[in-house]
């Protein structure tokens, strides 16, 4: 009963949003209620500990997920306030006419950076409306751009996944991401090659197809996995996808055919740089913050600091937040600076920003009592019935398994964040009971988390408004499962074959 009741939280949020189709902020508020009297009538926690269990997972929804995620909405519709959007747009149509280039480009180089800076569905939206204007079928557009958005997710939103899955099992963010990175090394061979030959499955193309792939791939991985081990969880999918971005451009001006046609830019000069200052500050912000300059980061990080403590069980725990280098505040700070350059005037700006919140309320709820059900789950010792448990049952294969537990997590909650939030320390303890490294078993969760990602209810739902195919739902879950299934079982082979 007691590994029931431990489960209970789990089971029931997979039923209230997986079978009753209840929203994301109500069903986990449910369950957050649910596990509360859990941890207090099956666990015996006291309602002291489990209050003040809420309230430190609560201050870790708010900073530094709920910041991250509100300042990166707010970074994407600083672009569509002052329509700049629209020269992106034109940039990408104009590089090459070759449709695998084009795809790949817009995918998975701009939308790997888009969703390494912002994440939280714009990396889905953008890149599926910037296909259909260059006259890609609406279903294709989707279906590509949920694939695309994959791997990238690891390192969502300036890295929060992995900084949350480290605050969550405790473990450093530098073996933590460089371990997601090799995970995900094969992925950023296959899902290049499955773009590019969705977007021109001619025989004649494969080996243009095969060779562009394998470059972009070599190029990804080397990349990610440089700025995971040595700047930090913040970088890997942004400096990953520039890079895989100027080689694909690089190889189209390669292979364009001698008289081609190109499409080109009404745009010049100055217009172009102000399109792209928004994320050519939050990218200049980030680096300056990073460990490559420890003198900035250190200075910054010893100014402003907020520190809150609880004793919880008869243990202290202590939530540090260092706002100077915080995420969030290097996301408002590209923003609000790109949107002025941009035109916008700071009025106009601060409003926007009240607008993406409220635009993000049931975001707000979601995370808070999702976060605040696993801090609860932890403190009464529900997460560590489950480990056991699990290890019990699956022994040594256990490590196959893990990237499908992930996968669920984001499955259910749209998020690789949440899934980790959900799931992170449990795949520790796990690897604890199983003598595994924890590093390379909680990486496990977000790896597989990033494969739940392309059939998310919460992403189909953005593809499908971007494309305007509403009620369409079904037939895009229906093409991208055996794509999501494909990838979770091979990240599931590398997990157990190196575990």
């Amino acid at each position: 009963m007691e590994i029931f009741y431990a489960a209970l939280p789990i089971l029931l949020l997979i039923i209230l949003m997986g079978f009753f189709k209840m929203s994301g902020d109500a069903s986990s508020a449910i369950t957050l209620i649910v596990t509360a009297f859990l941890a207090m009538f099956a666990f015996h926690s006291s309602l002291r500990d489990t209050a003040l269990s809420f309230v430190y997972g609560m201050l870790k929804a708010l900073v530094p997920i709920l910041f991250i995620i509100l300042m990166a909405i707010y970074s994407y519709n600083v672009l569509l306030r002052t329509k700049k959007i629209e020269v992106l747009k034109q940039q990408f149509s104009s590089i090459s006419t070759d449709k695998s280039i084009q795809v790949l480009l817009i995918t998975w180089g701009f939308g790997g950076l888009l969703e390494g800076m912002a994440g939280f569905g714009t990396a889905v939206a953008i890149p599926a409306a910037i296909l259909i204007s260059l006259g890609f079928r609406p279903l294709f557009s989707a279906v590509v751009s949920l694939i695309a958005n994959s791997v990238p997710t690891a390192f969502g939103a300036v890295g929060v996944p992995v900084i949350v899955l480290a605050q969550e099992t405790g473990l450093p963010v530098s073996p933590l991401s460089t371990a997601v990175v090799l995970q995900l090394s094969v992925l950023m061979f296959l899902v290049p090659f499955v773009l590019t030959f969705l977007a021109d499955p001619k025989l004649k193309s494969l080996p243009k197809n095969l060779v562009l792939s394998m470059l972009v791939g070599s190029f990804s991985l080397a990349a990610q996995y440089l700025s995971a081990r040595y700047i930090g969880a913040e970088t890997p999918a942004i400096i990953g996808s520039i890079v895989a971005a100027v080689v694909i451009v690089f190889f189209g001006k390669l292979i364009r055919k001698e008289g081609e046609k190109r499409v080109e830019s009404p745009y010049r000069g100055k217009e172009i740089v102000s399109a792209w200052m928004v994320y050519v500050l939050i990218m200049f912000f980030v680096l300056v913050t990073s460990p490559i300059f420890p003198t900035i980061k250190n200075s910054l990080q010893s100014v402003g600091v907020s520190t809150v403590s609880f004793t919880i069980r008869g243990e202290e725990n202590r939530y540090v937040i260092q706002w100077l280098t915080q995420g969030g505040v290097l996301l408002f700070l590209g923003s609000f600076i790109g949107g002025l350059i941009q035109g916008a005037s700071a009025g106009v700006l601060l409003r926007l920003l009240w607008k993406t919140f409220i635009q993000l309320r049931k975001t707000v709820v979601t995370v808070i009592c999702l976060v605040g059900l696993s801090s609860v789950m932890e403190t009464a010792g529900m997460i560590q019935v489950l480990a056991m448990a699990l290890s019990a049952a699956t022994g040594a294969l256990y490590p196959f398994f893990a990237p499908t537990i992930g996968a669920l997590g984001t499955f259910l909650t749209g998020s690789d964040t949440s899934a980790n939030i959900l799931f992170g320390k449990l795949q520790a303890g796990v690897a604890e009971h199983i003598q595994v490294d924890p590093n390379w078993l909680s990486a496990a969760n977000t790896a597989g988390a990033t494969g739940g990602k392309i059939i998310s209810p919460q992403s189909i739902a953005i593809a499908t408004s971007a494309t305007d195919q509403q009620g369409q739902e079904g037939d895009i879950l229906k093409a991208a499962v055996p794509y999501a299934l494909a990838y979770v079982i091979i990240t599931g082979v590398i997990v157990c074959l190196f575990a």
